[in-house]
């Protein structure tokens, strides 16, 4: 699936929960689908006006809020039925492990030890997040959709936590010598 449909796919997700502006449709993304998914205003924008354009998208004046329509729906079915893509991963923290012996083991340490805490963070936020849902009876229906995928951040900073664990002892078992 290409670039911009996942940003269409998104776009259109987000306002199945409710009308939005531009502006409102970013803040949504960042903070509700942040924690797995992230949309640049130089995405979001353009992606609205193409929808828009194709009539996927309504708005009754450029200061209003966008509103799907009913083919905008069932394009959003149709981009969420096609087989997912996977993306190649980009991660800073395992390439500076894995050129570890060149930055040191007390360096390669301090991020592991970054990592374990920025885990425990992100613990606590699906946490509050899950309280959070079970307090808003006016999404009940998309409630057990969004605890899966708070059930997959949780899951995920529990296994970097303990990742960070075993890679701290697995250079606690290192020789001193760097």
């Amino acid at each position: 699936m290409a670039r911009s449909s996942q940003t269409h796919m998104a776009v259109l997700g987000a306002l199945t929960i409710e009308p939005m502006t531009g502006y409102a449709l970013r803040q949504a993304i960042r903070d509700v689908l942040g924690h797995f998914w992230s949309e640049s205003f130089g995405q979001i924008y353009p992606a609205l006006a193409e929808l828009e354009r194709q009539g996927y998208v309504t708005r009754d004046g450029p200061d209003t809020a966008f509103t799907i329509t009913d083919e905008g729906t069932r394009h959003l079915r149709d981009l969420l039925s096609q087989p997912i893509q996977a993306t190649p991963p980009r991660n800073g923290l395992l390439l500076r492990l894995f050129l570890g012996r060149t930055l040191g083991v007390e360096a390669c340490r301090t991020l592991l030890t970054t990592a374990k805490a920025d885990a425990r963070q992100r613990l606590q936020e699906f946490d509050a997040l899950a309280e959070e849902m079970a307090a808003e009876p006016e999404h009940a229906a998309n409630t057990p959709f969004w605890q899966l995928t708070v059930s997959a951040g949780r899951h995920s900073a529990h296994a970097a936590l303990a990742w960070a664990d075993e890679s701290l002892a697995a250079l606690d078992a290192l020789p001193h010598a760097e």
